[in-house]
């Protein structure tokens, strides 16, 4: 609980940012200087409130409008990707949690490939879908206490921890001692961050509660003598989160104005490693 508190310990303005998906109502982002390290205040009552949205789709299965199709089409050709990584790290009993696992598709995907899957989700929805994929999820992480993992995953999740020192600690916790934390998450030190500023679909407040930097994540892990073994990029989301962060800026859906903003952060990030979203790799010490 210090450690928490030491998250949100002297936060310097940084943003204030509008909730574009359920509410439309300002919240302050402000800069944990010594983590690098950004936090979205207030965090709601009701947290829970604010993922009640069609528009929310990562607890769907939507296929509607056109940020739906680009969502499924990029997450289908990302789940290939995903497996080579889990499958390059040669572990013998294949045991993976993913954490935040939405509608399952990912555990599907793993399942398929001869990995032993769990998986934690707090939407009953989703969960509702995923088990119509014969993939049974848990609603929280206390439903795994006596099992240890090769691989756990955080695909785009924990930005959504609310307690996260403590979070990060649990999932230590449930890994084995040579296993490994695979985290993805949105980078604000990126690009198309700093051209949508307010407007950076990433902020996505109040339902990210974090916003990660490089060094932060070094930070946040070491804590727990943990390393980060490998960085790597998500460079479909430079042009999902232009596209989306055009919509909230204008109104409008600019394909040509967004394509070009995310190509110029894809190509600024070859120098500066400062992708829209990264993925990392994180081991124990």
């Amino acid at each position: 609980m210090e450690h928490e508190k030491e998250l949100y310990k002297n936060l310097k303005p940084f943003l204030v940012c509008k909730d574009f998906t359920v509410s439309q109502t300002d919240f302050k982002i402000g800069l944990n200087e010594e983590y690098q390290l950004l936090a979205t205040t207030p965090v709601p009552e009701k947290l829970g409130d604010f993922y009640k949205s069609e528009a929310y789709i990562s607890h769907t299965d939507s296929n509607t409008s056109v940020f739906d199709k680009v969502y499924q089409l990029v997450r289908n050709y990302t789940l290939k990707q995903k497996l080579n990584l889990l499958n390059s790290f040669q572990t013998e009993a294949k045991t993976v949690l993913d954490v935040g696992a939405g509608t399952g598709d990912f555990l599907q995907f793993c399942k398929a490939n001869q990995w032993r899957v769990f998986g934690v989700e707090p939407s009953l929805d989703a969960r509702t879908i995923a088990n119509k994929k014969s993939i049974t999820l848990h609603e929280t992480l206390d439903d795994l206490e006596d099992t240890k993992f090769d691989v756990i995953t955080l695909w785009h999740v924990l930005e959504h921890v609310e307690n996260l020192a403590e979070y990060i600690k649990r999932l230590k916790a449930l890994l084995k001692p040579k296993g490994r934390i695979v985290i993805a998450v949105p980078n604000y030190k990126s690009y198309d961050a700093a051209i949508y500023k307010e407007f950076w679909a990433a902020f996505d407040v109040p339902r990210h509660l974090w916003h990660f930097s490089q060094n932060s994540i070094h930070k946040l892990f070491g804590t727990i003598h943990m390393e980060v073994e490998k960085t790597l990029p998500m460079k479909f989301d430079a042009y999902y989160v232009s596209l989306l962060s055009e919509k909230y800026k204008t109104g409008k859906m600019n394909l040509m104005k967004a394509f070009y903003n995310g190509f110029i952060s894809n190509r600024k990030a070859r120098q500066t490693s400062e992708y829209s979203s990264l993925i990392y790799v994180i081991k124990n010490c």
